[in-house]
Parts: C-alpha cells; sequence; structure tokens
C-alpha cells in the first residue's frame, strides 16, 4: 500500500504565502467555504508564533469581509497546552481529523438492495444534486453559503478530475459524494446522506460504488476525530494513517 499522508489529500484554493512557519490557502471564488481559507502550520508554532499568524490572517480576512479564522496543525503533533488554553479561553473550537485509507478489494460485501440506486451525475441530473446540496447548506450554513455551494459544485462538474455521485432510495434522491481523482487514488470527499434516509446503508453503497469504480486506486478519506462516522470505517476495514488538529473561531462582527 502506498504510504499516505495528508498531503496526498486535495485542497480547495491557492497558496497566496508561504514560508517557515506555514502555508496560507485562500479560495476568493467561495470566501464562506472554512476549509478554503485557513493557514496551515508545518512547524508546530508556539504561542508567540501563533499569535503572530493569528493578527495576520484575521486581518487578511477582515479586508475580504470574512468573519472566520482557522488553522491547522502538523500531522500527528498535538499543540502544546500552553497553545490549547490560549485557544479554549478566547473562544475557538477545537477538534482533531483522522486519515483512513483502503484498498478497495478489502471493502466488505454488501448485501444487494433494489431501493438504492446510485448514479454519475450528469446533465440530466445535476439540477437534482443542485437542489439536494441547497437544501442541506441552507439548513445547517445559511442562504450565503449555500448559492455559494451551487456556483462551486458546477465548477466541480466541469472537473475532470472530480466524479459526482448521487444516492436514490425509492426514486428519492437521499445522498451524495464527491470522488477527487488521482493518478493512485479515490478521494471520497464531502459524503452525505440526508437525515430522512440515515440509516439504509446509502452511505455504504455510495463507498461501494466507488470500490467498484477504481479497483485500481487506494480509496482515502478523512473523518472527524469526533464523529461516530469514523466507527464505521473502521469496521469497514479502513487503515487509519495518522491525524491532524484544527482551531477556529467565527467573530460576530
Amino acid at each position: 500500500m502506498k504510504q499516505i499522508t495528508f498531503e496526498d489529500i486535495y485542497t480547495l484554493g491557492k497558496v497566496v504565502v508561504e514560508n517557515d512557519q506555514y502555508r496560507h490557502f485562500h479560495y476568493p471564488e467561495m470566501l464562506t467555504r472554512y476549509d478554503s481559507n485557513f493557514i496551515e502550520f508545518t512547524n508546530l508554532p508556539y504561542l508567540p508564533e501563533f499569535k503572530e499568524a493569528e493578527n495576520y490572517l484575521r486581518e487578511y480576512h477582515l479586508k475580504k469581509g470574512q468573519k472566520h479564522v482557522k488553522f491547522y496543525f502538523p500531522a500527528n503533533k498535538k499543540p502544546t497546552t500552553e497553545l490549547i488554553t490560549y485557544l479554549t479561553n478566547i473562544g475557538y473550537e477545537m477538534g482533531f481529523v483522522e486519515l483512513y485509507a483502503i484498498q478497495p478489494k478489502y471493502f466488505p460485501t454488501l448485501r444487494n438492495n433494489p431501493d438504492i440506486d446510485i448514479q454519475v451525475v450528469i446533465d440530466k441530473n445535476l439540477e437534482t444534486l443542485l437542489n439536494l446540496e441547497y437544501q442541506h447548506d441552507l439548513k445547517l450554513f445559511g442562504s450565503e453559503y449555500a448559492v455559494q455551494k451551487t456556483e462551486l459544485i458546477k465548477r466541480k462538474f466541469e472537473d475532470k478530475d472530480i466524479l459526482q455521485l448521487l444516492a436514490f432510495y425509492k426514486g428519492d434522491p437521499a445522498g451524495y459524494v464527491d470522488i477527487i481523482i488521482s493518478n493512485e487514488t479515490a478521494e471520497i470527499d464531502g459524503l452525505t446522506v440526508d437525515e430522512n434516509f440515515r440509516n439504509k446503508g446509502i452511505g455504504s453503497k455510495l463507498q461501494e460504488f466507488v470500490m467498484e469504480t477504481f479497483p485500481e486506486k487506494l480509496v482515502i478519506l478523512i473523518a472527524d476525530g469526533e464523529d461516530t462516522a469514523r466507527e464505521m470505517y473502521k469496521k469497514q476495514n479502513y487503515q487509519y494513517h495518522g491525524f491532524k488538529y484544527e482551531a477556529q473561531k467565527i467573530y460576530q462582527d
């Protein structure tokens, strides 16, 4: 198996500043997408170094009308106690993500379920995907984000390295996922099942479709380190490849 690291994960955004301490990613097409507008530390910062980067990013985002700051810390390194205390005291949300990978041949065999239909997104069902994602994003993130996300989905649709999938349950649109394709990997990104259709095996069927479509590639994904989905991935024979801490703060003005 290829040695997978977080460098193999696709990042939507361009590096606008890079130095010995960090890389600054920015995506002007969608300023409200926090995972595209952030600083990623290449070395674990001490508190004074973090504060300097924090001030820089806050000022940069203010000029762009952005109300958040977000930071990723180096893979497999936990921030210092001093830094965690500082972040917690001034209102940051902290968490961590985990990296998983699987060779498709090791994915469990699923029973046939005629109620679930997985489709590749093409011209005739693109509008269905747009409507499903819009309603999901509107509920969770608000109208501004949902509208901007619609344009992002259209850009992804035109990208030959991204495969979009739709899941239907008894004919109703029920879930979706993006597959980011590289020479050696197929990355599962943004796998979502509508809350009205959960616990029916739809997420597993979406994954199975990926395994069958890319049997020679290594399938990779990022999981929230505090989410129950990671337990599902372990049961499905995904292998753990590391963690990465993150911190985010949203300002009200």
